[in-house]
């Protein structure tokens, strides 16, 4: 049987050949590490969103995210209202009936009863004020009024309703009133009906646009719920 032959060096022929695969195989193998890392290169330009190349900034410098915070202020921001003395523009103001100026007085303390409400109805220069008067004992309102201030500073009467149980609201720029309808025998925290009427502001005056009446329900006597039915085993 023939043996191995070696080179003249008396290194072993095969060995060699091992060597110089192993050196192709490792060449192969950086080549292709140099690929991966160039197109990791050419990957990192692109979008991850899918949706093409980003924007870069000037060459050397690295991309970042910001953030500008808006200055936008949002459509129908409200303007601060000026608040005002409901008490002492009732109380100067000649429109308003004498027997309610001379009655309303505190109910405690410092505390009248009297409730504000500021918004726009007529498309002044600042916000309108109404204003609903009620009494002490049982809160029913006796009167509704609406001040409109001017240019100069001063607010004039553009609207008044002195009737029992009334109230009035700011509704999306419309001015809404709602009164309780009383029947002879009805007491006064069980009123028989309502009456809600809505006025818009056109040109210089309040005109009513909607009218809306609802009857209560009476069958339940004065806001008694039924007694729930009993059962027998």
């Amino acid at each position: 049987m023939r043996g191995l032959t070696g080179s003249g060096d008396g290194t072993d022929r095969t060995t060699a050949g091992r060597g110089s695969a192993l050196r192709a195989g490792l060449a192969a193998g950086s080549t292709a590490m140099a690929g991966l890392a160039a197109f990791g290169l050419l990957c990192a330009g692109c979008s991850t969103g899918g949706t093409g190349t980003r924007d870069e900034g000037p060459a050397g410098t690295q991309p970042v995210a910001q953030v500008t915070p808006s200055t936008t202020v949002p459509t129908g921001t409200a303007k601060p209202a000026a608040r005002v003395n409901a008490v002492l523009l009732i109380k100067a103001d000649p429109e308003v009936g004498g027997q309610i100026r001379n009655e309303l007085k505190p109910c405690a303390g410092d505390e009248y009863p009297v409730d504000t409400s500021y918004g726009s109805l007529t498309d002044g220069p600042a916000a309108d004020v109404v204003v609903n008067v009620m009494t002490c004992g049982d809160s029913v309102g006796v009167g509704t009024y609406v001040y409109r201030r001017g240019a100069d500073g001063t607010y004039e009467n553009v609207f008044t309703a002195e009737i029992p149980a009334v109230y009035g609201t700011i509704d999306r720029g419309d001015l809404v009133v709602t009164t309780q309808v009383y029947g002879s025998k009805d007491a006064v925290a069980y009123p028989s009906g309502e009456d809600v009427i809505t006025y818009r502001w056109a040109t210089d005056r309040f005109t009513e646009t909607d009218r809306v009446h609802n009857d209560f329900n009476r069958a339940l006597g004065e806001g008694d719920l039924p007694a729930p039915p009993t059962t027998q085993n």
